[in-house]
Formats: structure tokens, sequence, C-alpha cells
């Protein structure tokens, strides 16, 4: 991520991908520049093509028959391949269940140069869908210069994946109030803390207790391992920056040149993260509002806290009395993720954010319920294109089961409405979010790197769902790693508008030119 990583009651927001935080079309996609050489670089980052012994050797034997595997690539539509492979459900039991991961590729444009393996965060997005969307998410060096190769991580998209509700009930989910504010909706809140839970178990059987971040990691060095790569070269958006820095941690001598944007602070617990994420979304919408304000007159208000007050207000009435959209209900969920979504991207301000609030004054709600179902990845047919939103919960309580009984959420109100007024309470709520959960957490991963190439992490000073903070605390925490900022809006730094960021990161991936230092490229 990149959306939201909550869904109603998750404890942590990151990046999921419904297109908002999956590829960001506003910054250039087409951008055909020619790369730009840093004014200053170390010497290249160290994953030149020619071959280091052991590149496909498994860290164990028994893991041999899945490095060793041979793919298959079939034609899949667009001028794409796809292929699938199996790694082990249980890498402690590597003869037993195996399940299946699709992989798709982008064929390079231009003179090929190697692979380039992406992940576009959530947890939960589909890989395979932003190596299609190569054209939107990446500049036109990275498309001629590598295959991009998306890969669904355990769990999710066309992966074996998990399942935690049906449909209807997702609908219900999503749609639930996430500030409940009276004993009928705290009762029903609690009462979707149990039930998506328990059903990843029950629907979901082994699978739910195996799709940490850890052991995704783990899946994609048989990725590189299969590509015949001899060291991974990755793209990670948003929660795709955990997983490549535990990439890094796992397998630092076959880490190559990563890219981490919209970076994740790894050390954080699920409240601090949860407070620095409302924090993010706060700055996002105050920006927002402050945009509005300079172009007078703002249909919000006057002045700032007037036009915060003015949304603030609305979802209070949507709380009360729902919009009608056909045959439909705009709910204070869907209003809430049809607010947060674009922010995602400051080109979506004007094109969505500001028509649909307009539309909902009005009590026409039909452009904030599109933006909710955008944003779950739901279709105009009542179905969903992807589980994201269930992959979501099973990922992130796996790796980290913290929560906190709904009774002890209201003494965390001050805190989070400190960080935001506007939305404090909904990350409150969240804290509850892995109460439900039926599987044991993870093993912790403490991640510095040591050892890995040079690591470019990426950080945006204004990043509503991955605070700059957190870019900064990553590039800190990994040994290796250099700090790339972009003074902007939006979510994730890379294809975004600023070309010294873009000629930085393509210079990096391309030539392994590394900046000698931190690097700030302003506005």
């Amino acid at each position: 991520m990149k959306r939201l990583t909550v869904l109603v009651v998750l404890p942590l927001l990151v990046l999921a991908g419904c297109g908002f935080a999956v590829w960001q079309v506003a910054g250039g996609a087409d951008r055909s520049g020619t790369l730009g050489s840093p004014a200053t670089s170390s010497p290249s980052a160290d994953t030149s093509p020619s071959p280091s012994p052991g590149g496909q050797e498994a860290p164990e034997p028994a893991l041999q028959t899945f490095y060793d595997q041979q793919l298959s690539w079939e034609p899949c539509g667009a001028g794409n391949e796809c292929a699938t492979i199996d790694v082990p459900l249980d890498y402690d039991d590597p003869t037993g269940e195996k399940i299946e991961l699709a992989l798709l590729k982008n064929p390079a444009d231009g003179d090929r140069k190697g692979n380039l393996v992406v992940n576009p965060g959530g947890p939960g997005s589909p890989g395979t869908d932003y190596a299609k969307n190569a054209d939107f998410a990446f500049g036109k060096p990275v498309r001629d210069a590598f295959d991009i190769i998306g890969f669904d991580p355990r769990g999710t998209g066309s992966s074996t994946a998990v399942d935690c509700l049906t449909d209807k009930d997702l609908d219900a989910y999503i749609a639930t109030d996430p500030d409940p504010d009276t004993p009928a909706e705290v009762s029903e809140f609690s009462g979707w803390v149990k039930k998506i839970g328990s059903g990843c178990s029950e629907r979901s059987g082994d699978l739910a207790a195996h799709v940490s971040t850890g052991e995704a990691a783990r899946d994609m060095d048989v990725v590189r391992a299969v590509l015949g790569d001899d060291r991974l070269t990755y793209f990670g958006a948003s929660y795709g920056t955990k997983l490549g820095a535990t990439y890094a941690e796992l397998f630092p001598d076959r880490a190559g040149r990563l890219v981490l944007d919209g970076a994740v602070d790894v050390s954080l617990s699920s409240r601090e993260a949860s407070i620095e994420q409302a924090a993010g979304f706060q700055t996002a919408l105050t920006a927002y509002v402050d945009d509005c304000l300079a172009d007078a007159p703002c249909f919000l208000g006057d002045d700032r806290q007037a036009a915060l007050d003015r949304i603030t207000a609305f979802l209070d009435q949507v709380d009360a009395q729902p919009l009608t959209v056909g045959d439909r209900k705009l709910s204070v969920g869907n209003a809430f993720y049809g607010i947060v979504a674009p922010l995602y991207n400051k080109d979506y301000w004007d094109t969505f954010l500001t028509p649909g609030l307009k539309d909902a004054f009005e009590g026409d709600a039909t452009t904030l319920l599109m933006l909710s179902d955008f944003y779950s990845s739901r279709g105009a047919d009542g179905t969903y294109d992807n589980n994201s939103s269930e992959a979501i919960y099973a990922i992130n309580c796996l790796d980290d089961s913290t929560s906190l009984p709904v009774g002890k959420i209201p003494g965390q109100f001050a805190a989070f409405e400190k960080a935001s007024p506007t939305f404090g309470r909904v990350f409150a709520w969240g804290l509850a979010g892995c109460g439900g959960s039926k599987v044991p957490e993870a093993d912790p991963i403490k991640i510095d790197g040591s050892g890995a190439a040079p690591i470019l992490v990426v950080g945006t000073t204004r990043d509503p769902a991955t605070p700059y903070t957190w870019a900064q605390a990553l590039a800190s925490q990994l040994e290796s790693a250099v700090l790339l900022t972009r003074d902007g809006d939006g979510h994730t730094g890379y294809n975004m508008g600023n070309d010294c960021v873009d000629d930085t990161i393509e210079g990096y991936l391309i030539d392994g030119d590394v900046p000698t230092g931190d690097k700030d490229c302003g506005s």
C-alpha cells in the first residue's frame, strides 16, 4: 500500500489494492523522460546478472523441490503471461500440504535487463493486478528494462486464498459503523469482530494460520529462484515495504535492488501505528480542506475548522439516517471509506472527493458509494473482484494479534482524538479488531537487514496511509538503507509527478546508482 488496512475493525490501516494506492495514475504513468543521473552516487548496488554460487540452492534440502520448479508461462491477455508455482503451506513441514501462487509477467517493452518483482501492498492486494497495470504504475524506463513480475501473496487473489465472510456478510461488515456510539452499535461491532475472526478459521481451515508476512517473504525467495535470478530486484509499495524489509532480513545475501516506497515502520506496536496513521489521515484531510479554502469560496465553509466540522457533521447525519442510492444505502461505514479513499492521491480531490461530498450534501450519495465500493473491490453485481478485504484481516492479525476488549476502547479516545479530531475514534475502535482471531500469532521477526545490499526507502511528507516518520524510521532500522524524500501529498512517492524521485528510483533499479546519502527531492 497500497488503501486503509482495516475495513471496519482492523487495527492497522496501510494499503490494499482497490486502485487508489495500488497504481497511482496521476503522477505521469506514461512519463517517457530519460533517466536522470544523480549528481553524486556511490558504487552501484551489486545485482548484476552474472551467476553467483548457490543462487538456486534452497535454504534447506527439504525445500529444494520448490526451488527447482520450472515455470510454464501461458498467454493471459494484453500481451501478458501467467503461471503458477507451488510452495509449502507450512515451512516447518515442507513435505506436507502445498498451496499455489499465481504469477503474472508483463514483458519488457525495450532492451530487457532482468525481472522486477512487485507488490502493491495491503496486505491483501493482488500483485498480479499491479503487474498487469504496469503502464499506470511504472514509468517507461522501468517498463522498457524489466519483465515486471507480480505474484499474489499466499492467501490473496488468484493464489490459494483465504475466505472469511460471504459477499452478503462482507457488504454488511464494510457498512458497519466504524465508530459505534450507542449500545446497539457497539453490540453490532462486537459481533463482527467475532464473526470475521471465526469465519477465517472456519472457511479457510489451516491456511488461516499460514498467511504471515514472514511466510510470504519466504515464498518470494522461491519466486526469485524459479525466475532464475541470483538476487531479487523488487519494488514494494506501502505494506509491500514490510514484505521487502522482511525479505532483506531473511535473505540478505539474495536481496538485490529493493525499492520500499511508502514505508511502514516495522518496529511499532499496533496502538502506536494506529495513532500515527490517524494523524496521517488527519494531515491529508486538512491539506484537502486548505486546498479547497485557497480557491474561495469553499463549499465546506469559510475557514479550516468550519470545513472540518462540516465533514464531521455529515458523517453524523449519515450515521443517524443512511442515504438511499438505488436499492442500496450509503451507511456511515461506506461514507467513511468514500471520503478517505480519495485522500490517497491529490488528483482525486477535485475529481472525486469534492463532487462526491457536494452531491452527498444534497442527498445524492452515488459517488461516495462508488468510491467505497472501489475501495473494497466490490463489483456492480454485488460480488467482490478479489478477497483483499478478508486477506487484510487474516494477515494483519496473524502478524500481530494484539487486541483490546471492546469495553476498554473508550479509554483510548482522548489520545486518538488528539492525533485526529475527525478520524481518531475510528482508529481507536480498530484496536479491538483482532479480538475474534482464532489462530496463534506468527513468530515475530526483528528487522535490521544486516548484510543486505543498499536499499532505497521512499517517503512522502504528507502521506496519509504511511506517515513520513515511518519512512524515516524504516530507513534508520535497515543498516544499508538510503532515504529518498518527496515533499508532497498522497500515498507513496514514485510516479507522482516528481522527476527527481522518479529519476533516482529508476537510476537505482536499472543501473544500480545509489545516492551517497539521504536525498531530499523537494516538491
